[in-house]
């Protein structure tokens, strides 16, 4: 197994935003600057809002690793194999509202948090919840790229 190093283990400890989706209405961005890497953020949801499997995997690193609703895909190809296309169904069905969003930088590091609601009717089931994202991109040939994603929902109280 290949450990990445990560500079600072705070960022292991957040909860993360849900499934990309239909429409995104930001709140008032980083608070932190993530040295252009919420950029990347912000292109990989649009990427799954419009459907765009390639732009989607461009933006993310061979080794990338998800968690998702107690899951895990180990690299780039098994989630696009596995569990892309789903998200990109669910997002067009979706409307998602970031409300909170911070992040920060160091060297080729970066990281992006955000939480937010996603709403919208999926597979006829309502959907209400509070969703909460964390992204860690590594600067790679000059671009930010995914290495890790962990999204997270719940039902909304």
């Amino acid at each position: 197994m290949r450990l990445m190093p990560f500079p600072v283990a705070a960022v292991l400890v957040c909860t993360p935003l849900a499934l990309p989706a239909k429409t995104i209405r930001q709140a008032p961005l980083l608070s932190v600057s993530a040295g252009g890497a919420d950029a990347t953020v912000d292109a990989f949801h649009a990427a799954i809002r419009r459907g765009d499997i390639k732009s989607a995997e461009a933006l993310m690193a061979e080794e990338a690793l998800i968690f998702e609703e107690g899951g895990a895909e180990r690299s780039k190809a098994e989630y696009s194999a596995q569990h892309l296309p789903a998200d990109i169904a669910f997002s067009q069905d979706a409307v998602s509202t970031t409300t909170q969003r911070s992040g920060g930088f160091d060297g080729t590091l970066a990281w992006v948090t955000s939480e937010g609601r996603m709403t919208g009717t999926y597979k006829g089931k309502a959907i209400d919840r509070d969703t909460t994202e964390t992204m860690i991109l590594r600067r790679i040939g000059g671009e930010w790229k995914i290495v890790h994603i962990h999204w997270s929902s719940a039902a909304r109280r």
